[in-house]
């Protein structure tokens, strides 16, 4: 199943990326996404935040989740991944899911007398 697909760069060099290794390290960025969506989201309940507010924290703490990922890859990050804009929007709604799930129950149990 280690398949290896070749993409052609915008100098004309060929790539080549192993399926296999790709899948994991998407897998790992799922894990990692999946798990800041709980820990944001019951930070959002605990801290009150609600409406437009409360989904502003979970796009802010998406958007650092993928620089820390860009920041750990480095300047190689075509190793690792085919392209940023997928780390970034993958799994989005998801993760917001996860988030929302997090955030009104830990909410509730917090704030709701």
């Amino acid at each position: 199943m280690n398949r290896v697909k070749t993409t052609q760069s915008k100098t004309g060099e060929i790539i080549a990326y192993s399926e296999g290794a790709i899948r994991n390290n998407i897998s790992a960025v799922e894990y990692c996404r999946t798990s800041m969506a709980a820990i944001s989201g019951c930070a959002a309940g605990i801290l009150g935040l609600s409406g437009t507010l409360g989904f502003l924290f979970y796009f802010l703490s998406v958007f650092v989740l993928w620089i820390l990922v860009l920041v750990k890859s480095g300047t190689q990050w075509r190793k690792f991944f085919i392209n940023r804009r997928n780390l970034l929007t993958n799994q989005f709604m998801g993760g917001l899911c996860t988030y929302v799930l997090f955030w009104t129950f830990l909410y509730g149990m917090a704030h709701v007398y």
